[in-house]
């Protein structure tokens, strides 16, 4: 390869990789170039980008782009998918496809942000609920303190308010 063209493939990488909130590291081999074609196009409608990269050059970029972690999850023959947006929403369009196809894609691991995650956690990731449905579970988990508490301070105040109804309507009659 001429240093030109090993110059721009890294520094195209530097940019992929200080842009993406995540990282996924696949092993390609045994994929039949249709298959890679298919997957490519099919990450790419979901805003997933996929390479397949030379490691030497990974590990340039990776030190230009300050993400030494890389490194560690880099081995073998490898393609990189890099996820732009939401690193949940990535992670399930990746494991989707995946199982959608049956295709023998093999994930090493993965990089958010400064963690390495291993596949296992890669496919709990990808098992998360939508960000939505957490978010009212967290609100839903911190209202009930205060709720509690509410009741716990207007209890005393409801009882006061039932004996002196009921002491209104006995004087009354």
């Amino acid at each position: 390869m001429l240093k030109e063209k090993k110059v721009q493939i890294v520094g195209n990488l530097v940019d992929d990789l200080s842009r993406s909130t995540i990282i996924i590291a696949t092993n390609y081999q045994g994929l039949l170039a249709k298959q890679m074609a298919d997957l490519r196009n099919a990450l790419a409608k979901a805003g997933i980008g996929y390479h397949v990269v030379k490691n030497t050059l990974v590990y340039r970029a990776a030190d230009q782009a300050s993400k030494p972690h890389l490194k560690d999850i880099v081995e073998g023959p490898m393609a990189l998918a890099f996820g732009y947006d939401d690193a949940v929403n990535t992670a399930k369009a990746f494991n989707q496809y995946i199982k959608s196809t049956g295709l023998s894609l093999q994930i090493k691991g993965g990089l958010l942000g400064d963690r390495i995650l291993l596949p296992e956690e890669l496919t709990s990731l990808a098992n998360l609920p939508p960000r939505e449905v957490l978010i009212s579970r967290l609100l839903g988990q911190l209202q009930a303190p205060v709720a509690t508490l509410h009741n716990i301070l207007s209890y005393p105040l409801r009882g006061l308010l039932t004996v002196l109804q009921n002491r209104a309507q006995t004087t009354s009659k």
